[in-house]
């Protein structure tokens, strides 16, 4: 909870009206969403779809004591005229975040920002086990990784928090620069670098790029952590003279990386260079997510956590939901469900991986489509085929318009009983899988987002 009176947030905020007559009152929770509005909140009315001063009612009735207010003051409802404190703005949404900008100043935590194609969720929820093992942490939640949601995560920080993390999305230059500047990290991770988004940067070095505009706002001396063997970054990090740099991943060359692994269905466990007596065990499939582990284990190297004190919290530690969960389905076959994001590189580390689990009955694996690939689409949605083999893979069902190219290409490698295409709705997708489904069974969801396999996920389980 936070505590923040009237006069601090004018104040923070560059206030355009006289508030003096509530200064002492203060607000413990910040929400732009009167839905999720508590007894002492304030409320941020911003403008997207819906012109959130509009409800300015309905922000008191649920419990808002003071709002901001970008409109002129001649606009407020006559109910709320003299009685209600609002804090006149140029623009709500800076406001919201120079109010997290002032806060975090406040309580002044160790900060640490994760980006990256894929994995930046993952590696958040890492990074905070083996931080947790010595700090009060912090860490974004759900996906509020954008210009909204980051200053939220920072704004619900409790008083006593001596780490915050924050994931950092984007899907546009210059969104990321934002964000870092806000937060001014002290430690920034960049995940990987693959090809989600590349509708809106036209290359893997555009995506680079952007990734890199997390170092813009680094503290001075700050340390940035990056995949050692991303030729990409390597050519990037150059310019980052005033700052540290620590990697990781497979090769010996860098900072932090594994020198065994071994991969389960529902554990990975590895050995590092740093301790090579001390074995670390995820609860999660995937040797990717050794890489994962490293980028969390080089962070809290940098804030001084031993690996053999963070070991145990790595062992521990949830995965955000979603991301290759276990989940019981029907007719007694087992569902990996990794529906929740996709880009090519991500689609083909876990199929490589779901093509290695022992099994006594079939693998069947149903991918969607992968949007915002731009220009490149037919190219990155055929360059899955390598990974679908059909000695491993018993049966591939593929889904959606963009699937198309890969279902043409697939057709040289599997018989047709084996290998099948759905567009629409996804109706008939659900009957077809659930009449293939036998005990023993895996079956793989992977997807985008917007492509939906969340709801065939929902269907086939038990």
């Amino acid at each position: 909870m936070i505590s923040l009176t009237i006069k601090e947030i004018a104040v923070a905020v560059g206030a355009l009206n006289d508030t003096s007559k509530w200064s002492d009152e203060k607000i413990t929770s910040v929400e732009f969403d009167t839905r999720k509005l508590v007894k002492g909140s304030l409320f941020v009315p911003l403008l997207g779809n819906n012109d959130g001063h509009e409800f300015i009612l309905k922000a008191i009735e649920n419990g808002a004591v003071v709002s901001l207010w970008s409109k002129s003051l001649a606009k407020l409802p006559i109910e709320v005229e003299d009685v209600f404190p609002v804090i006149q703005v140029k623009d709500t949404l800076q406001a919201l975040q120079d109010l997290a900008k002032f806060y975090l100043a406040k309580i002044h935590p160790k900060v640490v920002g994760i980006t990256g194609s894929n994995g930046k969720t993952t590696t958040k929820d890492m990074t905070d086990a083996v931080l947790s093992s010595q700090y009060r942490v912090h860490k974004t939640q759900g996906n509020f990784n954008n210009h909204i949601g980051l200053p939220i995560t920072i704004l619900e920080m409790p008083e006593d928090t001596e780490v915050i993390i924050l994931e950092m999305g984007m899907n546009h230059a210059g969104e990321i620069k934002v964000l870092s500047e806000l937060a001014e990290p002290d430690v920034a991770v960049i995940t990987m670098i693959g090809e989600s988004h590349i509708e809106f940067f036209g290359s893997r070095a555009g995506i680079a790029d952007a990734k890199m505009e997390i170092s813009l706002g680094l503290k001075e001396n700050g340390v940035l952590i990056y995949p050692g063997e991303e030729i990409l970054l390597q050519e990037r990090v150059g310019n980052l003279a005033d700052k540290q740099l620590k990697t990781f991943g497979i090769a010996e060359t860098n900072d932090l990386y594994p020198l065994n692994i071994n991969a389960q269905m529902n554990q990975t466990s590895f050995v590092t260079n740093d301790d090579p007596d001390l074995t670390i065990v995820l609860p999660v499939l995937g040797t990717y997510n050794v890489n994962n582990a490293l980028a969390a284990l080089s962070v809290g190297k940098v804030l001084g956590v031993p690996v053999e004190q963070s070991a145990p919290k790595l062992a521990q530690f949830q995965l955000t939901k979603n991301r290759t969960e276990w989940l019981d389905g029907v007719n007694g076959s087992s569902i990996l469900n990794d529906a929740y994001n996709a880009n090519p590189t991500a689609m083909k580390a876990v199929l490589d991986n779901f093509s290695t689990f022992e099994t006594n009955g079939k693998r069947l694996a149903v991918l969607g489509e992968m949007l915002e690939l731009g220009e490149q689409s037919s190219e990155l949605h055929l360059s899955v085929k390598d990974s679908l083999n059909p000695s491993q893979i018993d049966k591939v069902i593929l889904y959606g318009d963009q699937m198309s190219v890969l279902y043409e290409a697939l057709k040289e490698k599997f018989d047709k009983e084996n290998l099948f295409y759905f567009t629409g709705g996804k109706e008939p997708l659900i009957q077809f899988v659930k009449e293939q489904l036998e005990p023993g069974d895996y079956i793989l969801l992977k997807s985008s987002l917007g492509t939906d396999l969340l709801s065939v996920v929902r269907a086939l389980q038990a």
